[in-house]
């Protein structure tokens, strides 16, 4: 997770804030409009809608929100106000013609949690503008129409929502899982296929074509542009709908089948109560995705098994319905924290607090639905030790450690037995010594926040 200055987040707040008064004063009469009267949106149409003045600012305001780096003609979202002022015009009688031509996207591979790597594609910022405008519009007509039971990249919908949903189905005795991965999905949509379902509910033929042009816009890797025949790479604001739009189609399945399943993107959790029956579930929801969606599931991370033994969205189920934080996401928790209270790092010790706040904030923010009193109490100390551990690494002679000792009123003694140790920093940072000079009230007059606290302040609102 990156973290932003001050002046940034600021900065952001007020593009977000600015945003929501937007939406509100300008486009909610359109919104309301394309959800109350599918058929009329469902025209030739469209792409007027999304040329609107009002969606174009929107889509604006929201593209240098998210920020994001430079497509292939580094232009930077800085720089979008200034191009629109003077192109606006032509870039509209472009699209409204039909004949605007979409950019190559960069290609970037980052490393997944679990292992291997993820495809992104970045569009430059006037296809990422124009993909925004296209998702403001088509938001509000299929939104509407996609199953409950999907969570994932939609208005008013999270992963909470999610983990609530699957905790529910898990207490009602549901306690095994057809735990689904689909291999590379993003990167293996079929073009055709998902055109097709497109085609049958869009009737702008302008739209759709500008659509497609997008999914076959090449890729530039290490200066090649590579054709793309199929996927759509996460990395511009079209993707995750078109994601939807798609595994829409498994979501009805399911519930034309009557089974009860969380699906975030593409991740899908299906919940009965016998194992046979899982298996069962699994073979025939793998020939319908193989089939009929042409999506290929990971045999070697999918399984059929009780609730406890696999993890959702970073969180581990137990048979009785309770959330807990998966061990993996745990140790990845553990492993930021080391990288962000390295003895190394230099500055004071209140500014690696500070950043290490923003971190677990916005962590405990995200597990917050865990029973794990426990678990953060646990947390609290380790990386309570390991700040003591770089405030000795901070001090380093001799003198200034027997004179910080002295602040804290330590004895004489303790504070020369501590200085002159041959023992190493982190069994120092074990000491009675040291855990009295640098107690947990100095720690919280530092600013550092107790994810324990956090947690009983939740639970008694």
């Amino acid at each position: 997770m990156g973290k932003e200055s001050q002046k940034v987040e600021e900065t952001q707040s007020h593009d977000i804030t600015s945003i929501s008064v937007i939406e509100a004063s300008i486009c909610e009469e359109q919104q309301s409009s394309l959800v109350t009267n599918h058929n009329e949106s469902l025209t030739d149409n469209l792409m007027e809608k999304i040329c609107e003045e009002s969606n174009l600012q929107i889509a604006c305001a929201r593209v240098k929100a998210n920020r994001g780096d430079p497509g292939i003609d580094g232009m930077t979202t800085k720089q979008l106000d200034g191009w629109l002022s003077t192109n606006k015009s032509r870039l509209i009688e472009s699209l409204i013609k039909g004949d605007y031509r979409p950019q190559p996207i960069v290609g970037v591979q980052i490393p997944k949690p679990g292992g291997g790597m993820r495809q992104l594609g970045i569009p430059i910022v006037i296809d990422r503008l124009i993909q925004q405008a296209i998702l403001q519009v088509l938001n509000p007509i299929f939104d509407p129409t996609f199953s409950n039971s999907s969570f994932g990249f939609r208005p008013n919908r999270s992963a909470h929502q999610a983990l609530t949903q699957a905790s529910k189905y898990v207490e009602e005795g549901r306690i095994f899982v057809v735990d689904m991965d689909l291999e590379k999905f993003f990167d293996r949509v079929n073009h055709d296929i998902l055109m097709g379902r497109l085609a049958k509910r869009i009737k702008d033929k302008r739209l759709l074509k500008i659509i497609r042009k997008y999914l076959q816009a090449g890729m530039m890797v290490e200066g090649v542009c590579i054709i793309r025949e199929e996927g759509t790479p996460q990395g511009g604001p079209l993707s995750p709908f078109l994601s939807n739009f798609l595994l829409d189609e498994l979501d009805k399945e399911l519930e034309k089948r009557g089974h009860k399943f969380c699906r975030y993107a593409d991740d899908c959790n299906i919940y009965l109560k016998t194992e046979i029956a899982g298996q069962r579930v699994m073979q025939s929801i793998t020939k319908f995705l193989e089939n009929k969606l042409k999506l290929k599931v990971n045999q070697e991370k999918s399984a059929v098994a009780i609730v406890k033994e696999r993890k959702f969205l970073g969180y581990r189920i137990l048979e009785d319905g309770q959330l807990t934080i998966a061990p993996k996401s745990l140790e990845k928790a553990r492993e930021k924290i080391r990288m962000l209270t390295r003895r190394w790092i230099p500055g004071r010790l209140e500014d690696i607090i500070a950043k290490l706040n923003v971190y677990l904030t916005g962590w405990f923010q995200y597990f917050e639905l865990c029973e794990f009193r426990s678990g953060f109490k646990v947390l609290d100390g380790w990386i309570r030790r390991r700040l003591r551990a770089a405030k000795l690494y901070q001090l380093k002679r001799p003198k200034a450690v027997r004179k910080f000792l002295d602040k804290a009123n330590i004895s004489e003694e303790s504070r020369n037995a501590i200085a002159y140790s041959g023992k190493g920093i982190w069994r120092l940072s074990k000491t009675n010594p040291i855990h009295k000079a640098m107690s947990n009230k100095w720690f919280q007059e530092l600013g550092l926040i107790s994810l324990e606290k956090k947690w009983e302040e939740l639970v008694t609102i």
